[in-house]
């Protein structure tokens, strides 16, 4: 696929960056002028994403969280939100609604959320390696 346009970003896992790397991501979709709706949508998946990073991947420490936005032909907006944590044992059972290692404060529907506000989603992960998610967007471009 020809990329237009790419971002790469690296950041430590710390609380604080979860609303950086949701407005860098947002900042760099601003290219294709989408509604307020898409932005809102492409904001709350990146969210969730980075926050699964901060709460999952690194429970007792901080590590390095890499986010990766590029613009793909046919106005594809390509997102990959990647740590070297702890890794998911079970990615199936990780995937369903309302599934967390998190504690009682955190509902389970991270990845239901990223996968309902994106075109298409996928999510890979090795236990000791990291997790990667990866997500597209078809945006309208106005003219």
């Amino acid at each position: 696929m020809k990329i237009e346009n790419y971002m790469v970003l690296e950041f430590p896992s710390k609380s604080t960056n979860e609303s950086f790397a949701r407005s860098a991501v947002a900042c760099f979709a601003a290219q294709f002028d989408p509604t307020l709706e898409e932005l809102g949508d492409i904001r709350t998946a990146v969210s969730e994403a980075v926050t699964n990073c901060i709460v999952h991947a690194y429970p007792n420490d901080y590590g390095l969280i890499t986010v990766r936005c590029r613009i793909l032909k046919e106005n594809t907006l390509d997102i990959v939100i990647k740590d070297k944590g702890v890794g998911i044992q079970d990615l199936e059972q990780a995937r369903k609604p309302m599934f967390t290692t998190g504690g009682v404060e955190r509902s389970g529907m991270g990845f239901t959320i990223m996968e309902s506000f994106m075109s298409y989603f996928s999510v890979t992960s090795e236990p000791g390696k990291g997790t990667t998610v990866h997500m597209r967007r078809r945006l309208q471009r106005r003219k």
